[in-house]
């Protein structure tokens, strides 16, 4: 039988440090925003909901090295290290993720529906102390399993006479029931927030469409194109990221003290990881359609750049006609 870890380990060690740097670069350029450029902006519900995300998927960028670097190890300590705190991490930091990106969907949705039918009004859930305590509780729901979890591998560890080729075989029977028991709680949430973007999607847009057909024909539709696009991107985000993911990993977990796990099911298994670590590339989507502060950032960037570039050609031509001028005059 083929080893997983072979057929894994290139398609990794060559996927996963490009996701890393490209996450840690675009969510280091969102960190610089919240703490340098928006600290003159007034805080909001979605703001909190937004440093949440970007705070996970730093993290998630930040715990990936030592994804990385137990696929052509030789070291036990190395192996234990990712098979109890790396793989934790990446289940946290992956459903915060998926649970906060709920959050702004619901939160930007209502948004729009409440200034339509609403303007002047507020509700709780637009408080910035309501997204404060969400946000708390999420962070604590998931940090008690996941920390759980790496404190019984290490616990239940027996002495490694070689190294594996994959985590599983580390499992010791309590480890294997808590991680089943974790699977089956990750399932449920990934069941509940899928049938809720699509049932909050259609009740929202249903709703809006009802409200501004009162209105006038232009600003009804330009809001309501607004809101679909914003949809649009969670929803693609969450398909591409976290389906794949979680279709393959249910089917992986029950089947693995089974006969039926095959090489194909390992390699499965990695390929939907790393479209799952693909989240944290694509979460800067999210912060230019739904911040206003973070899109004229952007583009007052891109304007700069675009005046020194021009300012530099402009130089550069400048130099050459002068040096045109200064051979014809010595001729």
């Amino acid at each position: 039988m083929v080893d997983p870890k072979n057929m894994t380990s290139p398609l990794n060690e060559t996927c996963d440090p490009v996701g890393t740097s490209v996450g840690l670069l675009l969510n280091g350029l969102i960190l610089k925003f919240y703490f340098c450029g928006a600290q003159q902006q007034a805080s909001s519900s979605l703001m909190v909901y937004m440093k949440n995300l970007t705070a996970a998927d730093f993290l998630l960028c930040l715990s990936l090295p030592l994804r990385i670097s137990h696929y052509g190890s030789t070291s036990v300590i190395v192996w234990q290290l990712y098979c109890s705190f790396g793989a934790s991490a990446l289940f946290l930091n992956m459903y915060a993720s998926i649970l906060f990106m709920c959050y702004l969907d619901a939160l930007s949705s209502l948004f729009r529906y409440l200034k339509i039918v609403r303007p002047s009004g507020t509700h709780v859930l637009q408080s910035v102390r309501t997204a404060n305590i969400v946000s708390m509780v999420t962070w604590i729901c998931l940090l008690a399993p996941s920390v759980t979890y790496g404190i019984m591998f290490l616990i239940s560890q027996k002495p490694l006479t070689s190294i594996p080729n994959h985590c599983e075989l580390l499992f010791s029977a309590s480890v294997s029931l808590m991680l089943k028991i974790m699977h089956t709680f990750s399932a449920i949430i990934f069941l509940l927030v899928s049938i809720s973007l699509v049932f909050f999607y259609y009740s929202i847009s249903r709703r809006v469409l009802q409200a501004q057909q009162r209105q006038l024909a232009s600003s009804g539709s330009e809001k309501l194109v607004k809101s679909r696009r914003n949809m649009l991107v969670l929803v693609s985000i969450f398909c591409v990221c976290f389906v794949p993911h979680h279709l393959v990993r249910i089917l992986f977990v029950f089947l693995l003290n089974t006969c039926s796990v095959d090489p194909v099911l390992y390699y499965l298994k990695e390929a939907a990881t790393m479209l799952s670590v693909f989240n944290v590339c694509l979460d800067p989507l999210v912060y230019f359609f739904l911040c206003k502060t973070f899109r004229a950032q952007v583009r007052k960037a891109s304007r700069r750049t675009n005046i020194q570039q021009a300012n530099t050609e402009s130089q550069s031509t400048e130099e050459k006609l002068s040096i045109i001028k200064s051979s014809k005059s010595n001729q």
